[in-house]
């Protein structure tokens, strides 16, 4: 009797805040890539430009496909991929990608990742702009460039994390390992949020992959990293260092 072997429920988890315009596109893109057993939960924080309203659209035109968490508000990047990371691990995914909605990340690497976390036995692969191959969008300024390329720098100095683009936002991870860092207990928000993920599996000893992706620049809508957000991740290496060491 031969049993058929079941593809590994992979759950990409957007969230948003004002993305109507690029929304959609985004979805487009995924299931153009025609991953078995691929869903999509976007995490909406009461987006007031309807964005919401869109994703709830698209659920309906994908045939559940796409699921969509409401949240009734705003309250930083870090807690909307805990409670949509958190959901997935609920409705029993086996591979969750976190992926920003903004089009920076290309969805065409979505199935190497998935992939790598099997084959090279990684708790984590991550999307990046630093290892051979990787690049950062020509549209960006040079202090730009300057600012991510120090932040992984400072980042690294700090933790010893090893890990070349230890700020990017473009993973995919084993549920298992997102069980292992305890996922619902991580506090920090916005762009450090990233940083204590890496430094709860590096603690761990667990493996992180990175591949290379080139980093676009988003064509609508406006950044959301402001003055708070970056000094928030400036601070948090050190409060991860001496106030989470057992984190």
């Amino acid at each position: 009797m031969v049993v058929e072997k079941t593809s590994p429920k992979v759950v990409v988890v957007v969230p948003t805040y004002n993305e109507r315009t690029n929304l959609p596109i985004l979805v487009d893109l995924l299931t153009d890539l025609h991953v078995p057993n691929l869903h999509i939960l976007v995490v909406d924080d009461n987006s007031p430009d309807g964005t919401g309203e869109v994703a709830d659209r698209l659920a309906t035109e994908t045939s559940g496909m796409v699921g969509v968490l409401h949240r009734t508000e705003k309250n930083g990047l870090g807690r909307a991929y805990v409670a949509g990371m958190t959901r997935a691990l609920e409705e029993e995914a086996d591979v969750v990608i976190q992926m920003d909605a903004d089009l920076s990340h290309p969805a065409s690497v979505v199935p190497l990742m998935a992939e790598k976390l099997f084959a090279d036995d990684a708790a984590v692969v991550i999307g990046s702009r630093y290892v051979e191959g990787g690049s950062l969008a020509t549209e960006w300024p040079w202090h730009r460039k300057a600012l991510s390329a120090w932040a992984n720098f400072y980042v690294n100095a700090i933790l010893r994390l090893h890990v070349k683009d230890a700020t990017a936002g473009f993973k995919a991870w084993r549920a298992d390992s997102l069980k292992a860092i305890d996922l619902p207990s991580i506090r920090s928000n916005g762009y450090s949020f990233q940083v204590e993920m890496n430094y709860r599996t590096v603690r761990r000893g667990l493996r992180v992959v990175e591949v290379p992706i080139r980093f676009e620049e988003r064509v609508n809508g406006e950044s959301k990293l402001g003055l708070r957000v970056q000094i928030e991740s400036a601070i948090a290496p050190w409060k991860l260092l001496f106030g989470r060491r057992n984190g």
